[in-house]
């Protein structure tokens, strides 16, 4: 892991995505980058090879959460992941996953697999036959 005021005093947006194992491959990164999904302290990036310096904070929009991350490292090749989280602090809001050992609230319906009634019934109301 390489400081900023020991050499690099900046790094490809897609690169560093790439060594924080934020994405799988350097294309990835690219392709989350250039659909707007990345924003650098607050501003849309759509270039790929726009630089990142220690202290700027990226938010992240994937799939199934948004992350927001400030970059406190820059890596000179790819680490593992205990390596590479150490590039980057979670500023993330905590999910809102339950403290006990509950698995889901008790206030939320019983979901299991209908059974040949009701299966039959929500054919029927799809206007599906049989």
């Amino acid at each position: 892991m390489a400081d900023a005021a020991a050499g690099e005093s900046s790094i490809r947006l897609d690169k560093w995505l790439w060594h924080a194992r934020v994405v799988r491959t350097r294309t990835l990164a690219k392709k989350l980058v250039e659909a707007g999904k990345v924003r650098l302290n607050r501003a849309k990036v759509h270039s790929a090879s726009h630089g990142v310096r220690v202290g700027d904070v990226l938010t992240i929009v994937l799939p199934r959460a948004v992350l927001v991350y400030e970059i406190v490292g820059i890596a000179e090749r790819r680490e593992s992941f205990a390596e590479a989280s150490k590039l980057y602090v979670d500023l993330s809001t905590p999910s809102d996953a339950p403290e006990s050992g509950t698995t889901r609230p008790p206030d939320a319906p019983n979901l299991k697999r209908p059974e040949g009634r009701e299966r039959r019934l929500a054919r029927r109301l799809a206007g599906k036959p049989g």
